[in-house]
């Protein structure tokens, strides 16, 4: 009797266990059906982030740096001193720029102020001798061609008288020359050449002079100190950037996208972006730039699913409204 009432209880749990069994596995499959009806393809987002003008500061004086204004982060405005770059080297160049120019300004004016004094009278008095020995010489022909008209003197005597005539006119001319010479100085070109010199000697300090102006560098713009590269007492060449002023007021945002969904990102038009790091604020900006970034996107290739290959673009768009908190960097959500 107790075996017969364990076997009754026994087939009864199993019964139990059955139809609990089947209960459960119709409510999975109709969990199932209703989940696959009811279930939503995710939405697709995409991705960029934004950006800032950055602006390089580097100058043309390479030296050592000796004192920085500045430190990252802070606020600066156009024209603010940034950096003291110190250089010996173009220091003496510039001692030996004013060098040259001095001694080109000195030749310069010994040009411009003509012959001395003294070569200018000695010219003169040379003159006065030439002249008053065409003078004499003057006087003695009138005599021997007087004498040789009333046959005293032969005609070689007066022949003679002539020539020596001629030649104290020929000599007071010459000596007339000398003293134009001397008292009109240096050649035309000689004084071209000399103020030549002194040009060049005045561009070489304006090079120098050039250079050593960039070594107080100044904010070309408003903004934030980003990065500053070296740091006090170190060595910079020409060109080198020594810190990087972000232009706060530009800010822009980077997608890269398929070119599929180019057709919702069309030039001109405004789109809805969400800033998760702003608390998932949304805001309105503006399409700008689009351009093809000359590579293929991974997730289209032809060979994976037979479909056509899908380049890849940049897309650009600019806040509508300013957004003071929006920092470089910080992900912006696009949803097509």
């Amino acid at each position: 009797m107790t075996d017969n009432n364990a076997n009754i209880a026994e087939k009864r749990e199993n019964r139990t266990l059955l139809v609990a069994l089947m209960f459960l596995v119709v409510g999975a499959i109709a969990l199932a059906i209703v989940g696959f009806v009811l279930l939503k393809e995710p939405a697709e987002i995409i991705e960029g982030q934004a950006e800032a003008t950055s602006v390089r500061v580097s100058g043309k004086l390479p030296g050592r740096v000796m004192t920085l204004y500045v430190k990252e982060g802070d606020m600066v405005h156009a024209g603010d001193t940034l950096v003291h770059i110190h250089s010996s080297l173009a220091e003496a160049k510039l001692m030996q720029a004013e060098a040259m120019k001095e001694a080109a300004s000195a030749q310069n004016q010994k040009v411009d102020a003509g012959t001395r004094v003294q070569i200018v009278h000695a010219a003169e008095q040379l003159l006065a001798q030439a002249s008053a020995a065409r003078e004499i010489a003057s006087k003695t022909y009138q005599r021997m061609e007087n004498l040789y008209k009333e046959n005293v003197v032969s005609a070689q005597k007066r022949d003679e008288a002539k020539a020596a005539y001629d030649a104290a006119v020929a000599a007071e001319g010459a000596a007339r020359s000398q003293l134009s010479l001397a008292k009109a100085g240096a050649q035309k070109e000689d004084k071209t050449s000399a103020a030549a010199m002194v040009n060049v000697a005045q561009g070489g300090v304006a090079e120098v002079q050039s250079l050593l102006e960039d070594q107080y560098l100044t904010a070309p713009c408003d903004g934030q100190i980003d990065q500053v590269y070296p740091e006090v007492g170190e060595l910079v060449a020409l060109g080198a950037p020594i810190m990087s002023v972000l232009k706060i007021s530009d800010k822009w945002m980077t997608f890269n996208v398929r070119e599929e969904y180019l057709s919702k990102m069309k030039l001109g038009e405004k789109i809805k972006v969400m800033i998760p790091a702003l608390d998932k604020r949304e805001v309105e900006a503006q399409i700008y730039y689009v351009r093809d970034m000359g590579s293929y996107a991974m997730w289209r290739a032809t060979k994976a699913t037979g479909e056509w290959d899908s380049r890849t673009f940049e897309v650009k768009a600019r806040p509508v409204d300013s957004i003071a908190d929006l920092r470089p960097g910080m992900t912006v959500v696009y949803c097509p």
